[in-house]
């Protein structure tokens, strides 16, 4: 039987693997500290919550270099859990053959994990974490178009804005618009830290079928500098089930589809 300090000093001894090679897989880790391959994969799983790898099929790779900038990999790590459930839960929502826009957050970095299962989809979006994610990824041999969205750097997101941006986005047509958001008011609607990001973000909703915003728990009954949009544009909210419930029945109440990751 493992005992927990058994467990604990194989899982540090996969992140030393990680660190020398970059990448490790399932069946390699399994051999070598003769345990059961469902016994790696949990490992993978309870150390990619804590933020120090990123699952891969078959294995692990270490985390990217988007996340090298101090403020990003900070914001990242905040309600780390939450923002995995939430990005895994909301890939359900895309169908194959979807044109899909991904804003930027890092809420958004999970769903973005999850888009190597489709043989048939195509991404925009002005994220450089995004894209970098995504170049990453295999989806099995099928076909993932990355559209990249041209404009002006922002460099607290690393993302592309202002009007070039826009002008691109603009021109587009897309079914499903995720967005990630620094607060949520069921009065004044939802908002973002950064004026330009509010603004893209209205040109996304506008070339947009259906809105989906994710958001932890804690981003609501907050509002931030620049308002993205009124409630009533919404149309799906992917959140954790520390919501509170009269948050969840206002939703409700005005017609937003409420999903509990």
């Amino acid at each position: 039987m493992q005992t927990k300090r058994n467990t604990l000093e194989r899982r540090a001894k996969i992140l030393q693997h990680l660190n020398n090679k970059g990448k490790v897989y399932v069946k390699d880790l399994s051999k070598e500290f003769s345990v059961s391959e469902v016994s790696i994969r949990n490992d993978l799983v309870k150390l990619e919550e804590k933020g120090l790898l990123i699952r891969t099929r078959g294995g692990a790779i270490k985390e990217k270099s988007s996340y090298d900038d101090p403020e990003l990999s900070q914001r990242i790590k905040q309600n780390f859990k939450e923002k995995m459930r939430i990005g895994k839960r909301a890939v359900d929502l895309i169908n194959e053959g979807d044109n899909v826009i991904l804003g930027a957050g890092t809420t958004l970095l999970p769903l973005a994990r999850q888009l190597n299962r489709f043989k048939n989809i195509r991404i925009i979006t002005h994220s450089l974490p995004i894209v970098d994610e995504l170049s990453g990824i295999s989806n099995n041999g099928g076909k993932m178009e990355v559209i990249q969205v041209g404009g002006v750097l922002n460099g607290r997101l690393r993302s592309l804005v202002g009007p070039i941006a826009e002008k691109t986005l603009g021109k587009l047509h897309c079914n499903t618009l995720f967005l990630s958001v620094e607060g949520i008011d069921l009065t004044a609607g939802i908002f973002s830290p950064i004026i330009e990001e509010a603004s893209l973000s209205r040109v996304a909703i506008n070339v947009s079928d259906r809105v989906v915003v994710l958001a932890d728990s804690s981003k609501f009954q907050k509002r931030s500098f620049a308002k993205v949009c009124s409630i009533n544009q919404v149309d799906v909210v992917v959140t954790d089930k520390n919501i509170e419930p009269k948050i969840k029945a206002g939703l409700e109440k005005l017609g937003i589809e409420v999903i509990i990751a």
